[in-house]
């Protein structure tokens, strides 16, 4: 999603922040494409600039995907990168707040640049995503639900079931204990990429949660 918005555009907007799409470019087993996160942070960034005052930022496409390494496609920049290029962002828009739509789990440095501004927000944080699965009746619960399931799978056959591939119905695979993650990546506990239920998605469900992830983003706006 690139935004089509003149410099006129955003001028008669007004806009109260920015709004950045935040994904990767990595595995989700063989029925979603590698964009995936960055599909899904730009489809709940849309649904906010639909909603509410924000100027839309394009989105950065590759971030810290290393515990997908071994599977071919997946690229990733150091924790390092992603940070300063958050930072000159955010420095660059002189004085209006920035909102992170963040859809990569592994992010994990983005709470630490919020942390250390005042003038950010990451969002959905994991409140607003137990709010908009319980909203969609979600069944699996998240601890399950980490990669290619039931909630991804769902927001792609709502916003873009032209990507989704054949499979996903039998493509179920659970491992709850992921105590060493970060040492061994995603390899030590899947084959396919999958971890989730993604057999249990519907289009139906990835419309509400994207309903309900716009409509709960007026608090944050607020708050900024």
């Amino acid at each position: 999603m690139i935004t089509l918005a003149t410099t006129e555009d955003v001028r008669a907007r007004g806009a109260a922040v920015a709004v950045l799409p935040v994904g990767s470019f990595e595995q989700h087993g063989p029925h979603l494409p590698l964009a995936t996160d960055t599909i899904i942070a730009c489809a709940i960034a849309r649904g906010l600039a639909d909603a509410y005052p924000v100027q839309l930022l394009p989105p950065i496409t590759i971030s810290c995907s290393h515990e997908h390494a071994d599977w071919p496609g997946t690229v990733s920049i150091s924790a390092r990168t992603l940070h300063s290029v958050i930072m000159d962002v955010a420095e660059s828009l002189r004085g209006l707040p920035l909102v992170i739509v963040n859809a990569h789990g592994g992010n994990y440095v983005l709470s630490n640049v919020v942390q250390e501004s005042r003038r950010m927000a990451l969002y959905p944080t994991s409140a607003d995503w137990a709010e908009a699965r319980a909203a969609a009746g979600v069944e699996t619960p998240s601890a399950t639900d980490m990669h290619a399931g039931e909630i991804e799978t769902s927001i792609l056959l709502h916003a873009h079931p032209e990507v989704v591939r054949p499979g996903f119905e039998t493509a179920d695979h659970v491992a709850d204990d992921r105590r060493h993650l970060l040492t061994t990546g995603m390899a030590a506990y899947t084959s396919s990429g999958v971890v989730g239920r993604p057999s249990r998605a519907s289009a139906d469900k990835g419309r509400d949660l994207l309903a309900a992830l716009v409509s709960g983003f007026a608090r944050h706006l607020a708050t900024l």
